[in-house]
């Protein structure tokens, strides 16, 4: 009698250990809804999602060590892991995004990128997950909207559906995001104008939107962001002129701005600053090039082609620093290219189709 009760207490506690180690079945529920909106025909990356302990052996699926409740979805269709080296092939899944996955409440981090074929909408719900730290749904072909209450993620740092299909305008709540650090909405069909209080986003280091119809001019805001090192707002419909802020924010590197419809003159203090790689092509700036260029100047590129630049070419770029890449092809220059560096290692690409330019690496002046 006492080895029976001492058995049954035995595997009450073991019973007991196991349910605790395992996830709760709201949250295995809630994944296997997930998964079952979408479908995954070659790699067979759902095969592992059996049994009852989602935390132990699912496919990218971890959990909180002391919760056990579901913590990260890591599922990305360019990995490196051995079941796509087995296959000899990337991933392709259909299907959507089903919002059951709202229903993991400890959920941290969502990634479904790179997966080519996902569509439907990013769910409305997912604002509601109070400690969601990434959102990175990239290369899939989601369409519809940025929910439109996505500041309620106030945890969130990165947030990434580069390469999809969404349509909407930037919700003015996006700004509510105190701690975003990397913001990537590229190669979508993002409409209106970037809210003015853009700027709130103090923790941003990277803010790529390019390949959008994002219209009405840049906010003075940004320049208020003193981590921003990157800003790509190149391939839009951007208009007005560059705020001349911009040329001193202490740590951004690279400004794409090309392709859009910019004009007016371009601030003299972009020529000075922590810059160091510029591209304004592809719009509508005309005058003079600012004679402005000094050791404070160091351009890995500098891309100034197809503009309305008339006039000569500043000697003062003589003395800068460093100029690796130079274009000022297709504006309306004339006059003699300056000898020296960084003109005696520029092709003559960099200065076709001007309006009479001349000397090396052009043809020789009359």
């Amino acid at each position: 009698m006492f080895s029976y009760i001492t058995l049954l207490a035995t595997l009450t506690i073991f019973i007991s250990t196991c349910t605790v180690r395992s996830c709760p079945p709201s949250d295995r529920a809630a994944l296997l809804a997930f998964k079952a909106a979408l479908h995954e025909p070659y790699l067979g990356i759902f095969n592992s999602w059996a049994g009852t302990d989602c935390c132990h052996n699912w496919y990218g699926v971890s959990c909180d060590m002391e919760t056990k409740r579901v913590a990260d979805i890591n599922l990305r269709g360019e990995s490196e892991d051995p079941i796509f080296q087995k296959a000899g092939r990337l991933g392709y899944m259909t299907g959507s995004i089903s919002p059951s996955i709202c229903k993991l409440k400890r959920l941290s981090s969502l990634t479904i990128a790179d997966w080519k074929g996902i569509s439907g909408p990013i769910p409305a719900c997912i604002t509601s997950l109070p400690f969601l730290r990434i959102l990175d749904l990239i290369g899939n072909r989601l369409s519809g909207q940025i929910p439109e209450d996505i500041g309620r993620l106030h945890r969130l740092t990165v947030l990434n559906i580069a390469d999809n299909l969404v349509t909407s305008r930037i919700p003015r709540s996006l700004t509510n995001l105190s701690s975003l650090m990397h913001l990537d909405l590229r190669n979508n069909r993002i409409w209106g104008s970037l809210p003015r209080d853009f700027g709130r986003l103090r923790m941003l280091s990277r803010a790529l939107l390019s390949r959008n119809y994002i219209g009405g001019t840049i906010p003075d805001s940004i320049s208020k962001i003193y981590r921003l090192a990157d800003l790509d707002l190149s391939l839009n419909r951007l208009s007005g002129e560059i705020p001349a802020s911009l040329g001193k924010m202490a740590v951004l590197a690279t400004l794409n701005l090309d392709a859009n419809n910019l004009s007016g003159k371009i601030p003299y203090t972009l020529f000075n600053s922590a810059i160091g790689n510029l591209n304004l092509s592809k719009n509508s700036f005309h005058g003079y090039l600012p004679d402005v260029f000094g050791p404070g100047s160091y351009f890995m590129v500098l891309d100034l082609s197809y503009n309305n630049f008339w006039g000569p070419i500043p000697k003062s770029l003589s003395q800068a620093s460093f100029i690796g890449h130079l274009d000022l092809s297709h504006n309306s220059l004339c006059g003699r290219i300056p000898a020296g560096p960084p003109f005696n290692h520029l092709e003559a690409s960099s200065f076709a189709y001007n309006a009479c330019l001349c000397g090396k690496p052009l043809g020789a002046c009359r």
